[in-house]
């Protein structure tokens, strides 16, 4: 498995654009279920403008991808692991 190292702040730029968009990905899976913003919004208790930002957002605290992925029935986790085991993920030389 190729994790990124510590690398410069340019090579982690460089990096990101590789790597799964998460609020991409779940704004994609909870079209494909057919449900709403203002459905997502109520199981999430909280408004569609923060839903959007969700939507925004390239990275996901754990604990917020977690309950998404209990409210969509979806295994995020999994999606990300999935990515770096079929080498989603940059290569990086130490």
């Amino acid at each position: 498995m190729n994790c990124p190292s510590n690398g410069s702040l340019g090579d982690t730029h460089k990096q990101n654009r590789h790597m799964i968009h998460a609020g991409q990905l779940i704004e994609r899976t909870l079209h494909e279920q057919g449900r709403t913003v203002t459905w997502f919004a109520t199981q999430l208790c909280c408004t569609r403008p923060n839903v959007y930002k969700i939507f925004r957002k390239e990275n996901i605290d754990i604990h917020l991808l977690w309950r998404i992925s209990c409210i969509l029935g979806h295994d995020f986790f999994r999606d990300l692991s999935d990515s770096i085991n079929t080498g989603n993920f940059p290569s990086v030389s130490k």
